[in-house]
């Protein structure tokens, strides 16, 4: 009987051991992960789930400010006339940056090589205009490819989920790049970072 007792004890001590070394080897497997990997915590300065429209009002008070009544209400939307670029920033309940969208209007789209980069980027330097090569040197390869449109346009969506790198920094990036045609480099139209769900 004893010696029964004695083989459960040594068999359910191997087994935390091996428990133990399983979590290690996870937790280290993840690291790696991570550090092949780049998250992103801000977008043209600021940074979503933390900044309040104070500080985004306070930034970019020599951009031309669009008029409420074309938005949804909890959006500001500030615009660079010489670049033709805009900077979309939603806000919650508490007037605190939720969503951070840098893009090109539709008139820019058809022919953004020619116009020099936007005042807006994000934290590791990617700017709307930028070529997709930059994102993956930056980012590295997102976490899905998605056919995407927008004005009419046939584009790519790029998905980056930050969820690794905790709970407390941005959750999620949306770079929107332009599909591969006839040898012309692609490049990026519409970079999105979106905080942690409220």
């Amino acid at each position: 009987m004893r010696s029964l007792a004695r083989s459960s004890a040594a068999m359910l001590a191997i087994c935390a051991v091996a428990m133990a070394a399983g979590a290690q080897a996870q937790k280290q497997a993840a690291k790696k992960v991570a550090a092949k990997r780049a998250n992103e915590l801000t977008l043209a300065g600021l940074r979503p789930g933390r900044d309040r429209v104070g500080k985004a009002s306070q930034m970019f008070r020599k951009f031309k400010v669009t008029g409420e009544s074309e938005l949804k209400a909890g959006q500001i939307l500030w615009s660079d006339a010489c670049r033709h670029q805009a900077l979309q920033v939603d806000l919650d309940t508490d007037n605190k940056v939720r969503v951070i969208r840098a893009t090109l209007p539709e008139r820019m789209m058809a022919d953004c090589s020619k116009q020099s980069l936007g005042p807006w980027k994000t934290g590791r330097g990617l700017r709307v205009g930028d070529s997709t090569s930059r994102v993956l040197k930056l980012y590295g390869d997102p976490d899905s490819r998605s056919p995407s449109t927008k004005d009419g346009q046939p584009l790519e969506l790029w998905y980056y989920a930050f969820d690794w790198a905790g709970a407390d920094v941005p959750q999620l990036m949306e770079v929107l790049c332009t599909r591969e045609a006839e040898g012309k480099p692609r490049w990026v139209v519409e970079i999105t970072l979106a905080g942690p769900s409220l």
